[in-house]
């Protein structure tokens, strides 16, 4: 996988909370706890992948994060961040990652 081979462990996938959402990767980049929303688009006509991670998707996230981070009891002085994927065809059989590193801050 393209963020393992970029030295991220990755902890959890399709991390839920119930009914306060989802975060699709949850992983380790050095010390830092990463939160990662994935986004696909096929092309552009629905707009660019990172568009789709707006304002409400982001308090989501940020909701579903500090859910995960009081079940494993994450010490409150961990390093965090939000970091999005942003996956398009690069041609028939490949695809391009972007990966946007502190896509976002919390969103309380």
């Amino acid at each position: 996988m393209f963020l393992e081979q970029n030295g991220v462990r990755i902890l959890e996938r399709n991390f839920r909370s119930g009914r306060r959402g989802e975060i699709d990767l949850v992983g380790l980049d050095g010390r830092t706890l990463v939160f990662f929303e994935v986004k696909f688009r096929k092309n552009e006509k629905s707009g660019a992948p990172e568009e789709a991670v707006t304002l409400a998707k982001q308090r989501t996230i940020c909701g579903t994060a500090d859910y995960y981070r009081c079940r494993y009891q994450i010490p409150e002085d961990q390093p965090v961040r939000f970091d999005v994927v942003a996956l398009r065809p690069a041609d028939e059989k490949k695809v391009s990652c972007h990966w946007i590193r502190n896509a976002f801050p919390y969103q309380g």
